[in-house]
């Protein structure tokens, strides 16, 4: 009988360490997630200044501007992070064609702007390593033995890894 006991009171513990476990990882992994997010947002702040200090340039593309402007607004209604990352790509092509505007290329402002949008993308690139590495501990705490067993009664499920999409 006292064997019983100490077995139920060390399944209990180790039920009670797991689930405990668990729940900390996941956190870290939503909390990862919304610093990504933290930082796409910083990023979406910065395309009206973008496009304000771009429009004066008569060859650049119109249709490029409006995109931009909508994939911004979509951003900011949805939270979308697929249409954050098309967006992304969007603002990059804005740095790209800054390289034939020698005069836009020099401007203060611009150069402001661009400076800002490394490092925020500098940020992103380390935000999304991190969420890659704590979906990486969920993941595998998840599904070794017993674990896998006591994940599936708890309701835990694996989660994805940060993707790059394309447009």
């Amino acid at each position: 009988m006292l064997y019983l006991i100490i077995l139920i009171v060390i399944l209990s513990i180790y039920i009670l360490a797991f689930y405990n476990i668990v729940v900390n990882r996941k956190n870290n992994v939503e909390q990862a997630n919304s610093v990504i997010d933290i930082y796409l947002q910083q990023r979406i702040d910065l395309i009206p200044n973008l496009v304000q200090c771009v429009k004066g340039y008569k060859y650049f593309e119109q249709n490029t501007l409006e995109n931009i402007v909508k994939l911004r607004t979509n951003f900011l209604r949805n939270k979308n992070t697929k249409t954050g990352i098309i967006l992304d790509k969007k603002i990059d092509n804005i740095i790209l064609v800054a390289e034939n505007y020698p005069e836009l290329k020099a401007s203060e402002q611009f150069i402001n702007l661009q400076n800002q949008l490394v490092k925020i993308e500098n940020q992103l690139q380390a935000s999304r390593r991190l969420y890659d590495l704590e979906v990486e501990k969920y993941n595998s705490i998840i599904k070794i033995f017993p674990n896998n067993i006591l994940a599936k009664v708890f309701g835990f499920k694996e989660q994805d890894f940060f993707e790059m999409e394309d447009d």
